[in-house]
């Protein structure tokens, strides 16, 4: 077949949407486990944190060791006694400091640090509040995560543009879907 044939056409559209397959896949496979308020919450803030892990370090390309990273903070956080939030919240107090030392842009830095603050205060909120609260509060503070993926996939600033659409389509489906199944179930 030919380069130009309708299945390499199809071929080369489908390895050049793989973030989003990875995106949609991790969200129905959550929303199949049964996601809660908590792994909503903890969603949410390890997408914003490894944001700022991005920008602290300089190199978008970090942006996918850092939510690997990011993910590993919750686990030990838990498996030492404190909790993730903590975990978190101490990390992205150290990556500030790394930013400032390495003398990264002031202006990412401070963007990604104001939405750890914000995405990780409704993650808060979702974490003590009650079970149906948490959920509308998180699923929410997720779906709309998706729009800073969408600003920094436009401009291709700060993040890997695969990371920030792999984001897109894990946060809308999976914050949305399990507000749906909240009050279906």
């Amino acid at each position: 077949m030919s380069a130009t044939s309708p299945t390499a056409g199809r071929r080369h559209f489908v390895l050049h949407r793989w973030p989003t397959a990875l995106g949609l896949a991790v969200a129905i496979l959550s929303l199949v486990t049964g996601s809660n308020q908590e792994s909503l919450a903890i969603t949410l803030s390890v997408a914003a944190v490894c944001y700022l892990a991005a920008a602290a370090l300089g190199e978008p390309w970090t942006v996918w060791p850092a939510a690997l990273g990011a993910s590993l903070v919750v686990v030990v956080s838990e498996l030492i006694g404190m909790s993730w939030w903590a975990g978190l919240g101490g990390t992205a107090v150290v990556l500030v400091v790394v930013g400032l030392a390495l003398r990264v842009s002031r202006s990412a830095l401070l963007a990604q640090t104001l939405a750890v603050a914000g995405f990780g205060g409704a993650a808060l909120i979702a974490v003590f509040s009650t079970p149906q609260v948490g959920v509308v509060v998180a699923g929410l503070a997720l779906a709309s995560h998706a729009i800073w993926d969408v600003i920094h996939l436009r401009r291709k600033l700060v993040v890997a543009p695969s990371l920030a659409e792999a984001c897109i389509f894990l946060d809308v489906p999976l914050g949305l879907g399990l507000i749906v199944l909240a009050f279906v179930s």
